[in-house]
């Protein structure tokens, strides 16, 4: 069965699809589908693969969808994420979008079950068995190299001024623990708490993992941030350890590079 983060059972679709995409890792699944042309609508912020993309009618932000563009483009399907995308916009545009389907995955292996819907939805299954077949050896691989690597905790800021970081039970948290690497703090009352300095808890961080998103840290903050933690500070690419999808695949090998390069 087919079945959305909404609980929404979805069919495979019999006609030729018209996707609007409002989630960047979505985007490049939808293309690394093989439904590149299927695609009519994007955000801003759906860039890859660039040269399929600038071709593509965008329809706002993540967060600020331009509702009128999008019924304009008359797209048969919707795909959104519960984190990525307001409620109100998504449940507006089910109004007059056929097949509204919600994603919201949480953890590493949460990537199968987005590529059998989303494959099985689009009638792409042999593309998902490719792409689950590729996850599969980038995720045994990882826990070969991390084995004999000890755990540590960490902290992964997400935005500054307010400081933020992860919580545990987010897509982040949870690619990072599959590399050995768990987040503090260990609970929070927020899925993206803001912390200061001199919290307790950070007695505990044996290294700060700095990303490129949604915050672009830059080199100075990375001297700032050493600054404040006392504890060594590892720049990151944040595609790698945020998109979901297609992209995890890829994640999973930068994870094992990086837990290689900073053992």
């Amino acid at each position: 069965m087919l079945i959305d983060a909404l609980g929404r059972q979805h069919q495979p679709f019999g006609g030729v699809p018209r996707i609007v995409s409002l989630v960047p890792s979505l985007t490049e699944l939808v293309c690394d589908l093989g439904l590149a042309a299927r695609l009519v609508g994007r955000t801003g912020f759906c860039v890859h693969p660039r040269d399929v993309l600038r071709h593509i009618p965008k329809v706002g932000g993540t967060k600020d969808v331009k509702l009128d563009r999008v019924r304009q483009l008359a797209p048969t399907h919707l795909i959104a994420d519960i984190d990525e995308n307001r409620r109100e916009s998504v449940e507006a545009m089910m109004q007059f979008v056929p097949h509204v389907v919600v994603v919201h995955p949480q953890t590493v292996d949460g990537n199968l079950a987005l590529y059998a819907l989303l494959g099985g939805i689009f009638r792409r299954e042999a593309e998902a068995a490719r792409l689950t077949a590729e996850f599969s050896a980038a995720r045994r691989n990882l826990v070969a190299v991390t084995a004999t690597l000890p755990r540590e905790n960490v902290l992964y800021p997400i935005w500054r001024e307010p400081w933020m970081t992860v919580r545990r039970d987010t897509y982040i948290a949870a690619m990072l623990c599959a590399a050995g690497w768990d987040t503090l703090p260990a609970e929070a009352p927020v899925r993206f708490p803001q912390f200061a300095w001199d919290a307790p808890w950070l007695s505990a961080v044996a290294r700060v993992l700095l990303p490129s998103e949604p915050y672009a840290f830059t080199d100075r903050d990375k001297v700032e941030v050493g600054a404040l933690a006392q504890r060594p500070v590892t720049r990151v690419d944040g595609e790698m350890l945020s998109w979901y999808g297609s992209r995890a695949i890829a994640g999973l090998r930068y994870l094992a590079e990086l837990r290689r390069q900073v053992a």
